[in-house]
């Protein structure tokens, strides 16, 4: 079997970060309609929008993952904040919404 000349495998390459981009942003789709749900659920029964307790499990856990899957914790810690702060976002406008109607 002959080698792949450089610019063939980049290619290859290429098409796989694709459709793993692809794949993420559907799972990102898929948690955040699911969390748009918690926070339906959330604001009926008048609970906070953030859950301090909640968010440093899941930091350790994704941290925990990260390691074992040798992706860099810090990275995953900071992608979790991301993700985090713009969910309580969400929370935060449903909850407003609830309140006004």
């Amino acid at each position: 079997m002959s080698e792949l000349v450089p610019q063939q495998r980049l290619e290859q390459l290429r098409s796989s970060i694709d459709n793993i981009d692809a794949a993420l942003i559907h799972m990102l789709a898929e948690r955040f309609r699911c969390t748009q749900e918690v926070g339906r659920l959330k604001a009926e029964h008048d609970m906070p929008a953030s859950d301090p307790a909640r968010e440093a499990r899941q930091t350790a856990r994704l941290r925990a993952l990260a390691e074992e899957a040798h992706l860099d914790p810090e990275f995953a810690e900071k992608w979790f904040n991301f993700v985090v702060a713009e969910v309580i976002h969400h929370h935060t406008e449903i909850a407003a919404g609830a309140s006004e109607a």
